[in-house]
């Protein structure tokens, strides 16, 4: 069952986790607690005002739009291609906006988001993403772009576990979805592996009664099915196994994270992100808390916590203070809404909705870029 409160909060709670790890991406956990105190960073660091969002959030935006491209194409043209395939063309138009200064020339833009001038800052983006991007080709899991396993692939694709239910695909070809859509710039096994697992993770917590353990166990099965022939599959199911059964172990957060590794890697992150989660499965701010003050790739494992704890607790299950000032937040709820409501124009009938023509048909929403 589609709930919106859901949507929102795994868009929201991605970004709030993206936000709070962003500024200390780079630092161990002493620098940390140098700076922040020995409890770490426990609220956003705020520039201008806001908390930022990095690259993370920025093409978890840029996978949702490219899902409702490719429905909307099919949906008003009567045919479409793959849907990883229209997700790599709204990640051209995301490095349009790390290469070229606002405003772009819109005509032969795929995502609405190239209007939105704060998506244009530069935030640490990743060097595995810009350069498969830059590359003009389009990876995929039968023909690798290179032979990748970093974060860059799992970080953003939770969209594809909230757009779609298991009622819309067999959640396996759900799964898929979501580990070509790492693979379009990630090659490795273990790039795309754990992309498929997060996708599983998302979508069984989005539409369905079940617990994080659950669901990420479900998750950890599900790859044993889909990838039985591949050479890392045991890496991936090991390091998972591992953080389900730390977090029930009597340890500390910071103890078991750096046990799993540092997020750097694709697995690593997913693992950390699942046992921050299964440990404090109703408490959004502890998990988040844990994810982000490690000596590791703070922004990509917090996103991911994020991601996870609000497809369960929903928009309501996180505190306020991880929405207010969060920058863009109006556009990742506008995001996820679309990725709830779907487009509901079809090629032969009669209803019309023109700001969603404007955005996924011509791609000229908004008129005005007035977004906070």
């Amino acid at each position: 069952m589609k709930n919106l409160g859901k949507y929102r909060g795994c868009l929201i709670g991605g970004a709030a986790g993206d936000a709070l790890g962003y500024p200390v991406e780079f630092l161990d956990k002493r620098e940390i607690s140098g700076r922040y105190g020995p409890s770490g960073i426990t609220s956003y660091e705020l520039v201008g005002g806001v908390a930022q969002i990095s690259d993370d959030t920025q093409m978890t935006l840029f996978t949702a739009t490219g899902l409702l491209l490719g429905t909307t194409r099919g949906m008003t043209r009567g045919i479409m291609g793959s849907y990883p395939s229209y997700v790599a063309r709204c990640y051209g138009d995301w490095l349009r906006t790390q290469t070229k200064q606002y405003p772009l020339n819109t005509e032969g833009s795929y995502s609405w988001l190239v209007n939105i001038p704060g998506l244009f800052d530069r935030r640490a983006p990743g060097n595995t993403c810009l350069s498969a991007l830059r590359s003009g080709k389009m990876g995929t899991i039968d023909e690798p772009i290179n032979d990748s396993k970093g974060c860059g692939g799992v970080m953003r694709v939770a969209p594809v576990g909230l757009y779609f239910t298991p009622e819309d695909q067999q959640v396996e070809n759900t799964d898929l979805v979501g580990a070509e859509v790492a693979a379009i710039t990630h090659g490795h096994e273990l790039g795309y592996i754990p992309a498929a697992a997060l996708t599983h993770t998302i979508s069984l917590l989005a539409h369905e009664a079940v617990s994080i353990e659950d669901a990420v166990v479900s998750a950890i099965d599900a790859t044993k099915g889909l990838f039985p022939d591949a050479r890392n599959l045991s890496t991936f199911v090991n390091v998972m196994e591992e953080a389900v059964e730390l977090a029930h172990e009597n340890i500390d957060d910071l103890d078991a994270i750096h046990s799993l590794g540092e997020g750097w890697v694709a697995e690593e992150t997913l693992a950390i992100a699942a046992y921050c989660a299964i440990k404090h499965p109703d408490d959004f701010e502890a998990a988040l808390v844990a994810a982000v003050n490690h000596n590791g790739d703070s922004d990509s494992t917090g996103a991911v916590t994020g991601n996870i704890m609000g497809a369960s607790l929903g928009l309501s299950g996180i505190p306020g203070k991880f929405i207010e000032n969060l920058e863009l937040k109006d556009v990742i709820l506008e995001v996820a809404d679309d990725l709830y409501n779907d487009c509901q124009m079809t090629e032969f009938g009669d209803y019309e909705d023109e700001v969603w023509t404007s955005k996924y048909i011509y791609h000229t929403y908004p008129d005005v870029a007035d977004w906070k």
